[in-house]
C-alpha cells in the first residue's frame, strides 16, 4: 500500500519511482546491470537473452515425486513480493501443507527490491527462496544467470496453460524463467456519464479516440480524453499493440530501432493529441489524476486489466459511471491488443529450497492460489481461470452491473506476439523522461524524444558490454 491505497502494476510498470531523481536511477541501473555480461553469458542463436539452450549448466532435473516428498518432509521458505493477495495465498498454503513454513517478506516495491535481491546475489547471503519479477525485468535477472530455468521442473510442460503474453514474457528461448503471476491485457475504460453528456460514441479506432478528444475538449475545456505526461510503460504497450518491435535482443547482442512502422504509426496519432492540447497535464497515480477520475475531467484511460480494482477503491465517487470497451484498434475491425503491466514468481539460483520453492509458485500461479489472488482483484494469467463462466459473468456494481471480465478476457486473448523488452528495460524506463518525456513539454516531438531515448539507452547498453546494433 502507498498513501492507503494499493499499489498497481502500472505504477510498478514504469519502472522507477516518481520520487527517485536521475543520480538514483543511474545506480538502480549500474546495480542490476553491471553484472549481468560478468556472468559470462555470450550470444546464443535462440534469439533471446542469455540464450537458454547449453550456455549455463541446468540444474538436474526435479520430479513431480521430488516435490511433493519435500511438501511432505516440510521446511521453511522465503517469498519476496509486494503483491498484496499472495498474504492470503500464503496462508492457504501453509494451511494445506503444515509442515512448511513461508515467510512473507516485502523487501521493497519493483527496482527496490531489484537491488536489494541483486546485492544478497552478489554477498552470497539473504537470497530469497521465491522472488516477484516483473515481466519487463525479468530478462535482466536471466542474463545475468541469477534466476532458475524451471525446466527442471517440467515448467515447459505448462504450455498452454497461460494466456500468450505472460507466457511469453517468462521465456527466453527454450528456458522458462518464472511462472506468470498474473496479466494486463490493455483495454479502454471509459466514463459514460461525460460521454453520453456530450453526444460521443465509444471509438474503434485511433482515428476515432483522437476525434473524440477533440469533440470532448472542444464541448469542455476543463475535460480531456485521458492525461499523458510520459510514461515508459504506457508508449512501449502502445507501440507493442501498432505492431511496433523497437527492441530486438540475441544473448549479449541488442538493437533498439524506433524508426519502425509500429512506432511511427504510433507517434503520428499522439503527437496530434499533443500538438492540439487535447491530452490532461496530470501525471498518472497523483492525487489530481484521481480526482479527475473522478469528477469527469478526465473520461478515458487506455490500461491493463489490473485497473477495475483501482478505480473501485480510489475514485468511489465515480461508482455506476465507467464502463470497459475493446481496446481501439489501429485499422477498423482489428483485433490487436498488448499487455501492460504483470509480474511473474521466479526461484534465484542461489536458493536454498527449490523444491519447496517451486511446489509454491506454481500453487500460486497455477493451482489453488490463483483463486485466491483473482478474489482478492488480481487478474489471472491462466487459460482456465480466463474461460470459467462464473468469473467472466461476473457483474461489477461499480460499473453498473457490466460484466467486465469478458471484455477484459478476450483482451488477453489478442495480445500481439513476438515483443520483446531490453535486458536492461529497468534502466532504460528510468531515463524515458530525461529525453521521449520531454516531448509533452517542450518543442521537441514524441519522434525526436524516442530517438534520445534510443541514443540514451544504447550507450548505456554499450557501456555496460553489450553489442548495440
Amino acid at each position: 500500500m502507498i498513501r492507503g491505497r494499493v499499489v498497481s502494476p502500472r505504477e510498478i510498470e514504469k519502472g522507477m519511482p516518481m520520487t527517485m531523481n536521475r543520480r538514483r536511477a543511474l545506480l538502480v541501473g549500474a546495480a542490476l546491470t553491471v553484472s549481468l555480461l560478468a556472468a559470462g553469458c555470450g550470444s546464443s542463436g535462440d534469439g533471446g537473452p542469455g540464450g537458454g539452450s547449453g550456455e549455463a549448466a541446468k540444474p538436474a532435473g526435479v520430479s513431480d515425486a521430488d516435490v511433493t516428498n519435500a511438501l511432505n518432509t516440510g521446511g521453511s521458505i522465503t517469498v519476496w513480493a509486494w503483491e498484496p493477495t499472495l498474504k492470503q495465498v500464503v496462508a492457504d498454503f501453509q494451511a494445506r501443507y503444515p509442515k512448511v513454513k513461508v515467510s512473507l517478506v516485502n523487501a521493497g516495491t519493483g527496482n527496490d527490491q531489484y537491488i536489494a535481491l541483486q546485492n544478497a546475489i552478489k554477498a552470497g547471503s539473504g537470497v530469497p527462496d521465491v522472488a516477484q519479477v516483473e515481466y519487463y525485468a525479468l530478462s535482466q535477472f536471466a542474463l545475468g544467470k541469477s534466476i532458475t530455468d524451471l525446466n527442471a521442473f517440467g515448467a515447459g510442460e505448462l504450455d498452454g496453460t497461460f494466456t500468450p503474453g505472460p507466457w511469453s514474457s517468462v521465456r527466453v528461448g527454450d528456458a522458462v524463467y518464472g511462472l506468470p503471476m498474473d496479466s494486463g491485457p490493455m483495454a479502454l475504460f471509459y466514463n459514460k456519464e461525460v460521454f453520453d453528456k456530450h453526444d460521443i460514441q465509444v471509438p474503434a479506432t485511433w482515428e476515432e479516440y483522437a476525434a473524440a478528444a477533440e469533440k470532448l475538449h472542444r464541448a469542455d475545456p476543463e475535460a480531456y480524453i485521458t492525461s499523458d505526461t510520459g510514461d515508459a510503460g504506457f508508449t512501449t504497450s502502445m507501440i507493442w499493440q501498432a505492431g511496433g518491435k523497437p527492441y530486438t535482443v540475441d544473448g549479449t547482442s541488442v538493437g533498439i530501432d524506433f524508426g519502425d512502422a509500429g512506432t511511427r504509426r504510433f507517434t503520428a496519432m499522439w503527437q496530434k493529441l499533443i500538438d492540439a492540447e487535447l491530452l490532461s497535464p496530470v501525471t498518472g497515480w497523483t492525487d489530481a489524476w484521481y480526482k479527475g477520475l473522478g469528477d469527469g475531467t478526465i473520461a478515458t484511460l487506455v490500461i491493463g486489466a489490473w485497473m477495475p480494482a483501482n478505480l473501485e477503491s480510489g475514485v468511489k465517487a465515480a461508482a455506476g459511471k465507467w464502463r470497459v470497451a475493446p481496446m481501439p484498434q489501429w485499422e477498423a475491425g482489428g483485433r490487436a491488443t498488448a499487455e501492460n503491466g504483470g509480474s511473474s514468481l521466479a526461484i534465484p539460483e542461489a536458493a536454498a529450497n527449490k523444491a519447496l520453492a517451486y511446489a509454491f509458485v506454481k500453487y500460486a500461479a497455477v493451482d489453488e492460489g490463483v483463486r485466491a489472488r483473482v478474489d482478492g482483484g488480481a487478474f489471472p494469467a491462466t487459460t482456465a481461470q480466463l474461460q470459467d463462466s462464473a468469473w467472466r459473468d461476473k457483474e461489477f456494481p461499480y460499473f453498473d452491473g457490466q460484466k467486465v471480465n469478458q471484455v477484459l478476457a478476450d483482451s488477453a486473448g489478442k495480445v500481439v506476439t513476438g515483443w520483446s523488452y531490453l535486458p536492461f528495460q529497468v534502466y532504460a524506463n528510468s531515463v524515458f523522461n530525461d529525453t521521449a518525456g520531454k516531448a509533452y513539454n517542450s518543442d521537441t516531438t514524441l519522434a525526436d524524444g524516442l530517438k534520445a531515448w534510443q541514443d540514451a539507452s544504447a550507450e548505456y547498453g554499450r557501456e555496460q558490454g553489450f553489442t548495440m546494433k
